[in-house]
Order: C-alpha cells, then structure tokens, then sequence
C-alpha cells in the first residue's frame, strides 16, 4: 500500500509552474473511484451482445478523440526522420532517431533493429513510464526489452514521453500533455511504419505505468497496431494521475462516464496481455478487469486472443518478470525467433541486451543540434497545440 500511495504522489508531484485549467468535475485523475466503485461500474456496463459493445465502443472512441482534440489532427511536418550514430552489438543495432511530431516539435528516441534480417520484420512500439529522474527511454528496464525484442526479431522503436529523456522542449506537465504524447504515439506508429523493412501486419505496443496508458490508448484509437501488451495500468477504479493520462475530459462528460478497463476492450479482438501486480492499481486485475476483458473478447468469438499475467508479490514496474511474460506471447503472435534468446533452461536470456550510456543514445549532440525552428519552453509548446 505504501508503495501506491508512492506512486500516485510521484504522478502528481508538480514538475514547474504548468497547471491544467479544465474543471475538476470534468476530470477523473489518479483513484477517482474506489476499488468497489470500479467493479460495480465495470458490472453494470457488462454488454449483452457484440452489438452494444460496438455502439459503446463507439461512443468512447469519439469522446476521446473529441475530448482530446485528436479528431483534428494537427498539420503532419514535411520533414523526414533523422535516424544516426548506428551501432552494432550482438544481434541488433542501435540509432538514435528525431522526428518531428507537429511543426516545430520533436520526438526523440532509440531504433533498434535485428542484424539478422530476412524480409519484412515485425515492429513494436515501445513508451515508457513516468521515473522520477526523468530518464526516460534511457532507463535499463526500457534498453533491455528494446534490445531483446530485437535480438527475437523485431523492429523497435522507443521514444521519451513529453520533457523526459531528450524530449526537454518543455515540462512534462504542459496543458494539454495528453494531446501531445498521443499525437506523439501516432506519428511514431507512422515512423515504425515508413521503414520498409516493417510488416504493417505484424505491429505491437508495449509500456508500462503512464507507457502503458499510452500502450492501451493508442491500440483504442489506431486499428493498425495488431497486438498489445499494457504493463501494471489497465484499472477499473484507478485512471492515470498525471496530466498526460487524466488531465484531458477523455473519462467524463457531465453523464457520460468510462473507465481506462472500457477503453483497454476497444482493442478486441486483436491480441492483448495485462500484466498485473500486487502492489498497485492492477492488484484485482484477476478477477474484475480481466473477466469484463473477457466477456468482450468472447463477443467476437476471440476470448484466447487476452490473456492476464498476475504477479501478486511484485511492484509496479517492468521489471524481468514481467519482461518474461511479455517475450512468448509477443513472439507468438508476431512472429518472432523466442529460440534466439532462450537459455539452457527455457528462460529468455537478456545478458546480451547491452545497456549504453546516455551520451551513446542522445538524438541531440554536437553533430545533430535541435533544430534551429522548434519550440522551446512551455508556452511556445503549448501555443503548437492549438
């Protein structure tokens, strides 16, 4: 418990002078309902058939895109992709990439690649969640299952949330963040996609903590990501405490109300694992989340296709446990080689999975400066958003 409590003040812990100015009522952040509330309300929405699972999904896909001013996107930049400093290590590569998300902002992050490559491979998408060093896609949990999933095979692209990481045109807590990481996650997608050597039929997302919300956020709203994997986020009481998961009115609209497990079943029927924990808002996952995840998935015939991993005495985190229960259901339904990473005793093997030093994966040095037309600071950014 004292490890929840933890986590919801780091997710609320103020990064600079940036507030949100929408109405309270209108938001529904951190625990807004309680555990038993969560269920009941999960209980209540339970859809008799696949069509009023539809006209529902329906609904809550056009209040997030209408909320979170998503239904008009903002103009896609010209600009190509900088991918540079390639580096070979055993069985992947690893660049250092920015892309420009809207005019005048910057996505960064790591691309790796197997070395071994033969025809299209899969890709994956990798975000990752808030730390409160603000390493960002640095971090050994996020390097390790990027080189890994390479080494299996796959095309991976990692990127940093908003003012983490390389990302540090402006704090992390801006209005409208949840606008912004999103249009973040969807010209990602569209960056995985650009590289020839990448099967649109075969792509994945996986974070966890605020990378999972944007794991099962983007796999709602973009039917070309085929397989997800959300990791310790998907909750019926618990809706994100940070403003770039509940600071937008995606949840609520004064009767209107959903929960982030509803928008986790907009993925049915295409393959998802929840990875779940003790420790956090995932503990009742077995047995509230995951049953209702069910019931849709058994509505098109799909309840095999989701999947839930329960680790009772584990924190939140993605830590080699749950790394572990992601790499299988991955390579299954992707296509990958599990065999090139397993060990003599079944278990992947992440040891060749090097982690590199930060100034070895920076998008930005001396060579690839910022470029001289992107905004900086908050209002500057914020203003991109409008």
């Amino acid at each position: 418990m004292r490890w929840t409590v933890f986590l919801v003040w780091l997710y609320i812990l103020p990064q600079g002078s940036s507030a949100q100015t929408r109405p309270s009522d209108s938001l529904c952040v951190g625990a807004y309902f309680t555990e038993a509330q969560g269920a009941m309300f999960l209980a209540s929405h339970m859809p008799k058939c696949r069509e009023d699972w539809q006209s529902r999904a329906d609904s809550i896909r056009r209040r997030i895109l209408i909320a979170a001013r998503l239904d008009r996107l903002p103009p896609k930049p010209s600009s190509a992709p900088v991918i540079h400093s390639r580096r070979v290590m055993e069985g992947y590569t690893v660049e250092n990439v920015y892309l420009e998300s809207i005019p005048g902002y910057f996505v960064t992050g790591n691309l790796y690649r197997p070395t071994q490559q033969s025809g299209r491979r899969p890709g994956v998408l990798a975000p990752h969640g808030h730390d409160g060093e603000g390493e960002g896609h640095y971090r050994e949990q996020v390097q390790k299952r990027c080189a890994t999933l390479a080494r299996m095979g796959a095309v991976v692209f990692a990127w940093d949330m908003v003012g983490y990481g390389d990302a540090r045109q402006c704090n992390h807590r801006i209005p409208g963040a949840f606008r912004l990481q999103t249009v973040n996650s969807l010209r990602s997608l569209d960056f995985l996609l650009s590289l020839p050597e990448v099967d649109s039929l075969r792509v994945a997302v996986t974070g966890e903590s605020g990378g999972g919300t944007q794991s099962f956020m983007l796999a709602a709203l973009d039917a070309r990501v085929k397989v997800s994997v959300p990791v310790v986020m998907v909750s019926a009481h618990f809706f994100g405490g940070c403003v770039c998961e509940s600071g937008m009115p995606i949840h609520k609209d004064g009767s209107y109300q959903t929960v982030n497990a509803e928008i986790a079943g907009l993925t049915a029927p295409r393959p998802m694992l929840l990875v779940s924990c003790g420790a956090d808002w995932t503990r009742n996952t077995p047995t509230v989340e995951y049953p209702f995840l069910q019931k849709i998935y058994s509505l098109y015939g799909a309840a095999s296709q989701v999947e839930n991993v329960h680790l009772a005495q584990e924190q939140h985190d993605y830590g080699p446990s749950k790394r572990q229960a992601m790499y299988p259901f991955l390579a299954r339904h992707l296509g990958l080689d599990l065999s090139a990473v397993m060990d003599a005793s079944g278990r992947v093997d992440e040891r060749p999975s090097m982690l590199l030093p930060r100034e070895a994966l920076a998008s930005f040095n001396a060579e690839h400066p910022l470029p001289a037309h992107a905004a900086k600071e908050d209002a500057a950014v914020a203003a991109l958003l409008k």
